[in-house]
């Protein structure tokens, strides 16, 4: 009788490995197995990590929610399952329940100037130093993400133009605002900022990112680049 020998994960393919797939195709590509062979880790000398969460999937009619309501004793009857491995799936099954019963964050929709100015206020209005931020919009102008890029002195920051072009692409964001802050309380844009934003935009023109605004914020006002017809 001949024996059966199951390959382990590291000579397949870099397509069929779970992590590597995971970060090739993203991932909504990876089945139920896949993703819960990257928690697992390993398997053992005669299985694989996704060979052994197909058995534990079809231990359960390969329905996520019956495997959430297994027990640590449960998932350690699995030959390959010792306790920190079982406690890893009971903790990722109990983080997925907690994000179903959460409600959807609702994403603050620009509609204006005065709409980043009341955002980024409480942010950077009344600094003593100076901070440069980018506020990263969707589609429809919501705000899926905003950061610092750069903080600085009182006089200014320096920006790394691909760091806000990185991070756009991360975020999927089809549109960028600029934002920064002038602790002197001046309401007027300097060369270098001026300078600044026509750099952003044209390196945006080239990834189909639109520069919708530039906003110098200070404590009780704000000058916007769009309003003022200087974008």
């Amino acid at each position: 009788m001949s024996e059966i020998t199951s390959f382990p994960i590291r000579s397949w393919s870099e397509d069929d490995r779970p992590r590597e797939k995971l970060l090739l195709k993203g991932k909504a590509a990876l089945s139920d197995a896949e993703l819960l062979a990257i928690l697992i880790g390993s398997g053992s000398r005669n299985e694989t990590a996704v060979g052994l969460s197909q058995r534990i999937l079809s231990s359960v009619n390969n329905n996520l929610n019956a495997l959430g309501k297994l027990s640590i004793q449960q998932l350690t009857s699995f030959k390959g399952i010792g306790e920190a491995k079982a406690i890893t799936i009971a903790a990722a099954m109990e983080l997925g329940r907690r994000r179903r019963d959460e409600v959807t964050i609702d994403l603050t929709k620009v509609t204006s100037s005065r709409t980043i100015f009341e955002l980024m206020q409480p942010i950077i209005g009344e600094l003593s130093h100076e901070e440069f931020w980018i506020i990263y919009l969707n589609n429809s102008n919501k705000v899926v993400h905003k950061c610092q890029l750069s903080k600085g002195g009182m006089t200014g920051t320096v920006v790394d133009v691909r760091l806000v072009f990185k991070l756009a692409l991360e975020h999927r964001a089809t549109a960028i605002i600029l934002c920064h802050n002038h602790p002197s309380g001046t309401l007027i844009a300097s060369d270098a900022d001026k300078n600044i934003t026509r750099k952003i935009k044209l390196a945006g023109e080239n990834l189909d990112i639109r520069v919708l605004d530039h906003l110098i914020i200070t404590e009780t006002a704000y000058f916007s680049f769009a309003d003022d017809g200087i974008l």
